[in-house]
């Protein structure tokens, strides 16, 4: 084509279709250029003018009288400034000088600064794993996923635990935050159930757990979180406080195993399960399907495995107590009630992370749910099961009880109350509470006595105690005085009487 230079895409555009087989006359055709030219493609003979460099603006430069004077200067002051911030500034600085359709112009002039002028970006220096040598402990959230326990949201957080070299994961349940009692007994599970113990274990700084106690506290902390990992033969480390790449080898894992959480419940096609117990267990086939996959590696690091101890170490808080008169103990922040036969004992507590284990010397007494407080606010655990032996002997000190409401074990109870309240004279309201939550505790009938009395005040009645017992309770009478009513006999004529008065016998003598 005479006249117009042979560009380089019409070079390569020729070269490919000759690879291809075909024809220098069809080769040519394709590329848009004469079978002369082609020839001399051929041989060597084209010079192709390369694109040039333009090193001249097309537009006019609209920060060149601020960028050297007055962002330059911010910029090497504070280079942690971003874009967004410093154009806004100048915005406010030269109203209306600079134009939104500025900002992206301004966001790639910064960024290309910072490339050439800036300071050092961290560094991510990728680890070598070498097998039975680094455990790591991590806690983490299902966000965006509700999981429920018999129909309640079920407040929580997971304790993770991997491998680095394997990908070997434990996955826990955990009720409370991220304390001592959460990270040891899932270390330790996780340990048992891998049948060894790695030569370091890692964590982050682990600053929920650290947060807001006081400097002696923080130590003893760190002194029981060492003395766990000595235990197990393993070198106690964290990383740095908010460097979570160091942490690399969990904390990446977290997104893959909380998706796969989320993607079998909704295969399960329900995030509700009926007792915690339930979700722990279908949570360990699922991640027992996941450590599959990492079968052989596993093999290999648990021949790297140092053995483990004879026992376990302490996975607990300890805590003394005394029981106060109200039968009740306090725990972090929580009223919790017990058997008032242990009033005026001092409790020796095993606190775990969803549990409280209670001793009497070396005899366990009592285990009872934990219960955390929220917001730094207090709490309750009251168990009716607990007091109402005594509150069955004087029933009238129901209604004005502190605990009045957290005795009613649930809602369905609490409506049960309101409603005998309003209907009943006080006296015999209390009365017939008691008797219900007696009954509720003898005969094991909770939750099958609670529906039972909604249905049938919800049809205009109101059950009796002794109604209630024989249905509930039908072996309790066994034995009892039969019902006098029930009897039948002769009634004698009333003039019979008359012979037992003392004035009638005596004429009865005279005559």
């Amino acid at each position: 084509m005479s006249g117009k230079s042979i560009t380089m895409q019409q070079v390569r555009l020729y070269m490919s279709s000759r690879k291809q087989g075909q024809t220098q006359e069809q080769a040519s055709a394709k590329a848009g250029v004469s079978e002369r030219s082609a020839r001399r493609i051929e041989g060597g003979q084209i010079s192709v003018l390369e694109k040039k460099e333009r090193h001249w603006r097309t537009r006019k430069d609209a920060f060149a009288q601020v960028w050297d004077s007055e962002v330059v200067p911010l910029l090497e002051k504070q280079p942690g400034l971003d874009a967004t911030t410093l154009f806004e500034d100048l915005q406010d600085r030269h109203q209306g000088k600079f134009g939104n359709g500025k900002k992206r112009t301004f966001q790639r002039r910064v960024k290309a600064w910072k490339a050439l002028h800036g300071p050092d970006k961290e560094v991510v220096f990728r680890q070598v794993q070498e097998p039975g040598r680094q455990g790591l402990s991590d806690f983490t959230e299902l966000k965006g996923v509700t999981v429920t326990i018999a129909g309640e949201a079920l407040e929580h957080r997971l304790y993770h635990f991997r491998l680095a070299y394997s990908g070997w994961s434990h996955v826990t349940v955990v009720l409370g935050g991220e304390s001592f009692s959460a990270l040891a007994e899932g270390l330790q599970e996780a340990l048992w159930r891998l049948g060894g113990a790695p030569l370091e274990h890692r964590t982050d700084s682990l600053s929920a757990a650290f947060k807001n106690l006081s400097v002696e506290a923080q130590e003893d902390l760190t002194e029981r979180y060492e003395a766990l990992c000595a235990h197990y033969g393993m070198a106690a480390t964290r990383n740095n406080r908010g460097v979570s790449h160091e942490n690399g080898a969990v904390e990446s894992p977290h997104g893959h195993i909380k998706r796969r959480i989320a993607q079998a419940l909704l295969l399960r096609g329900s995030a509700d399960f009926a007792s915690i117990a339930d979700y722990r267990q279908w949570l360990n086939a699922l991640v027992g399907r996941f450590n599959r996959r990492c079968r052989e590696a596993l093999a290999i690091e648990r021949e790297k495995l140092q053995a483990l101890p004879v026992r376990r170490t302490t996975d607990y808080s300890e805590q003394v107590v005394p029981v106060t008169t109200s039968s009740t103990i306090e725990v972090k922040r929580v009223l919790y009630s017990v058997p008032a036969r242990l009033i005026g004992e001092r409790l020796r507590l095993h606190i775990f992370d969803d549990r409280i284990e209670a001793f009497v010397g070396a005899t366990r007494a009592i285990t009872l749910p934990r219960v955390y407080a929220v917001n730094h606010d207090r709490a309750r655990c009251i168990d009716y099961r607990h007091l109402i032996g005594v509150l069955a002997r004087k029933p009238q000190a129901f209604r004005y009880s502190q605990l009045r409401d957290d005795l009613l074990p649930n809602a369905t109870y609490r409506a049960i109350w309101r409603h005998l309240d309003s209907r009943l004279e006080a006296r015999a309201a209390c009365k017939r509470i008691v008797g219900i939550l007696a009954l509720a505790a003898r005969a094991e009938c909770e939750q099958a006595l609670g529906a039972y009395l909604s249905a049938r005040i919800a049809a205009g009645d109101i059950p009796s105690l002794h109604a209630l017992e024989q249905r509930f309770e039908p072996g309790r009478n066994v034995g009892a005085r039969p019902d006098l009513g029930a009897l039948h006999g002769t009634q004698h004529p009333l003039s019979l009487y008359d012979s037992l008065l003392p004035s009638h016998s005596q004429s009865m003598e005279l005559h």
